[in-house]
C-alpha cells in the first residue's frame, strides 16, 4: 500500500497505532527518508470498529454510523470543493475498499495543544473558523451525508428537527433505563423535550457540517493551520447542530471556551441544549482487544 502510494526507494522501519481510531484502524507508517518521514494508513474492517450499533438500520440517516472508504472519499472531495484542509490523499485500494494512505499531519490535534501548547491555538482556531465559514455557507436544499446524497440516495426522516427530537427521546429512554433520578423525571424531560422541537423554525436549506466537530477531531499543522479528520460522517444538516456541540467539546480544561471558534448558536441549537452535541458522543465504543491502544510512546494523533 505504502510503494503504491510513495513509489519505491525506501524501506519501513516501524508502525505505531496513533490515540483514537475506534471506527477504522489507524496506522502510523514510519520510513528511513525524510520526504516524507511517514504516512497514515487507514484501515475500514468489522474488526477495527468498535462502536455499538445504531438505530438507523438502512445506514441512510444522518446520525447512523458512517464509516467506509466511499464515504471518506466522498467527503474529501466536498471538502477540496469548499476549501476546507483535510490531509492530502496518496492512495486508495480500488479494489477490496478498505484501505488508503493519507499524508502524516504530525503535530498533534488540537485538543493537545490546549494542554501542551496553549499558545498555539489562536492561529489554528482562527483558521478553523475561516473552514467553518466556509462549509457552513456551502449550501443544499436537502440533508443527509454526503455520501448519500452524492450517489442519488434520500436520507431517512422528515426533517432535521424531527430527527433531533427522535434522537434526543431515545436517549432519554436509554438514560432513564440506568439512572432512577432521570427515570422519575422521564415524563416532564420527554415533554420539556417536545417543547423545545415546537420553538425550532422549519429549515429549508442547509449547511455542510463535519458531523462529529471537536478538538479531538482537529490536527494543527506546522503552519498553524487547521486540518480535519474523522470525516466520513460530514453531512448537509442544520448548522446549529453542529455549532451547539462544537461549542461544548471545543472547550479546553480550563474552562475558557475560545473565543475565536466561531460564530454564536443558531436559534435550534439554542433551543434545544443538551441535545446538540457530535451524534453519537453519548454512546461509547465497546471493548478493544488487549494491547490495542495507543503505545504510551507513540504520537498523539486521531483520524
Amino acid at each position: 500500500m505504502v510503494r503504491g502510494a510513495l513509489g519505491a526507494g525506501f524501506r519501513v522501519i516501524g508502525v505505531d497505532r496513533p490515540r483514537g481510531g475506534s471506527k477504522k484502524g489507524v496506522y502510523r507508517v514510519r520510513l528511513d527518508r525524510s520526504d516524507p518521514p511517514s504516512v497514515i494508513v487507514y484501515r475500514w474492517a468489522d474488526e477495527e470498529n468498535f462502536w455499538p450499533e445504531s438505530v438507523d438500520d438502512d445506514g441512510t440517516g444522518p446520525f447512523a454510523p458512517a464509516s467506509g472508504l466511499a464515504p471518506f472519499l466522498a467527503a474529501r472531495r466536498r471538502l477540496d470543493e469548499v476549501g476546507a484542509r483535510v490531509p492530502r490523499l496518496l492512495w486508495a485500494d480500488g479494489v477490496r475498499e478498505r484501505y488508503a494512505v493519507v499524508e502524516d499531519t504530525p503535530g498533534g490535534t488540537l485538543e493537545t495543544l490546549f494542554a501542551t501548547d496553549p499558545g498555539r491555538t489562536d492561529a489554528a482556531l482562527a483558521d478553523l473558523a475561516r473552514t467553518l465559514g466556509l462549509m457552513q455557507r456551502h449550501r443544499a436544499p436537502r440533508y443527509g451525508r454526503v455520501d448519500v446524497l452524492e450517489r442519488g440516495g434520500t436520507a431517512a426522516g422528515s426533517s432535521c428537527e424531527q430527527l433531533v427530537l427522535d434522537r434526543a427521546r431515545r436517549d432519554l429512554e436509554e438514560a432513564a433505563g440506568r439512572d432512577t433520578r432521570i427515570k422519575a423525571m422521564r415524563g416532564r424531560l420527554d415533554e420539556r423535550l417536545r417543547e423545545l422541537r415546537a420553538l425550532v423554525a422549519p429549515r429549508t436549506e442547509y449547511g455542510l457540517i463535519h458531523g462529529e466537530l471537536g478538538p479531538d477531531h482537529v490536527l494543527v499543522s506546522a503552519e498553524g493551520h487547521a486540518v480535519l479528520i474523522d470525516i466520513e460522517g460530514l453531512m448537509y444538516f442544520d448548522v446549529g447542530w453542529e455549532v451547539h456541540g462544537r461549542d461544548r467539546r471545543a472547550q479546553p480544561a480550563g474552562g475558557a471556551r475560545p473565543a475565536s471558534v466561531g460564530p454564536g448558536l443558531t436559534d435550534g441549537a439554542r433551543s434545544c441544549p443538551g441535545c446538540g452535541a457530535a451524534p453519537g458522543r453519548g454512546r461509547r465504543p465497546g471493548p478493544r482487544p488487549a494491547g490495542t491502544w495507543r503505545r504510551s510512546g507513540s504520537p498523539a494523533g486521531r483520524h
